[in-house]
């Protein structure tokens, strides 16, 4: 946080170009001295910082409203330096002047080649795929005590794509009744995790009801409906007003493992319906949620910015 921003200053000079991008609050302070040197700024929000400062644990407690006060000060001053704003949802959108502020979603990239590969639903293995973070706020922990619930006589199986974070919540997780139904591939490119999810049944996606994610879109969710997998999802409003809306998956109380448990064998014994779910999902994001819309709203916000 201290020395990457000015390693950051010095390639940006390097690089002398007429726009910067940036999306980590720790570059604000050098962002603005290239503005004194005459260059475009464009700051990328993909959290509500403020409310994310609220669930920093290695912030002591007692001061995480006093940093979050101060970081949301400097945050909303600085953008008045700035030539635009990319805010990754529209409540993080409304933090700031609509004048400079464009919404970009973070929606998938559909890979077609990879999805006239997959298998049809009904030879699928009763997969359960998560693909992502690996950490107790992701909700590992509930995932992995709802697999243990399941009947055996599913043959269910979790398969995990992604880090742990910190790394020995790995050593705790495998210690765990569920873990000997888990397959855990480490990180894996994406291409490696198209193919997991076109070859799984079910997607997951249990983040923990905290601030930062109430308001937050899931990648991993979008990817999901993309390969065409019934989701079990947080019941958060946001993520309910999509899934509720395209039909495409279960909502739960991500805290409640047999809640997931319950989600899960559903879904793996009504294979009909499922595979309904993960259809309507998959239209939906050819249809609204996919990169190719929003990348033509972010090239746009470019041309305005640069004009």
């Amino acid at each position: 946080m201290t020395t990457t921003p000015w390693q950051v200053y010095k390639m940006a000079l390097t690089e002398d170009a007429l726009v910067y991008h940036f999306h980590d609050s720790e570059l604000i302070p050098i962002s603005l001295l290239l503005k004194l040197r005459g260059k475009l700024l464009i700051y990328d929000v993909h959290e509500d910082l403020p409310r994310q400062i609220l669930s920093k644990d290695w912030i002591p407690l007692r001061l995480r409203k006093t940093v979050a006060k101060l970081a949301e000060l400097v945050e909303i001053l600085s953008t008045r330096w700035f030539d635009g704003i990319v805010a990754a949802t529209p409540t993080i959108a409304k933090r700031f002047s609509a004048a400079k502020t464009v919404t970009v979603q973070n929606f998938p990239i559909f890979c077609q080649s990879l999805s006239e590969e997959s298998l049809p639903y009904f030879q699928r293995a009763p997969i359960i795929a998560y693909a992502g973070g690996l950490t107790i706020m992701q909700g590992i922990e509930q995932i992995i005590a709802a697999i243990s619930i399941l009947s055996e006589t599913l043959a269910p199986r979790l398969v995990l794509a992604g880090t742990f974070d910190p790394p020995e919540l790995e050593f705790k997780m495998r210690c765990q009744p569920g873990w000997k139904r888990v397959r855990f591939l480490g990180q894996q490119q994406r291409e490696a995790v198209m193919r997991l999810l076109f070859s799984a049944k079910v997607g997951i996606v249990v983040d923990h009801p905290i601030v930062n994610y109430l308001d937050s879109y899931s990648t991993k969710l979008f990817e999901y409906m993309a390969a065409g997998l019934p989701v079990v999802a947080s019941n958060f409003p946001l993520w309910r007003k999509i899934i509720a809306e395209v039909d495409c998956g279960v909502l739960v109380d991500p805290l409640n493992p047999p809640a997931v448990a319950d989600a899960i064998h559903w879904l793996l014994t009504h294979p009909k319906e499922a595979e309904a779910m993960g259809k309507r999902g998959q239209q939906a994001v050819h249809a609204r949620y996919n990169w190719n819309n929003e990348a033509t709203k972010l090239l746009r916000f470019y041309d305005r910015v640069t004009q």
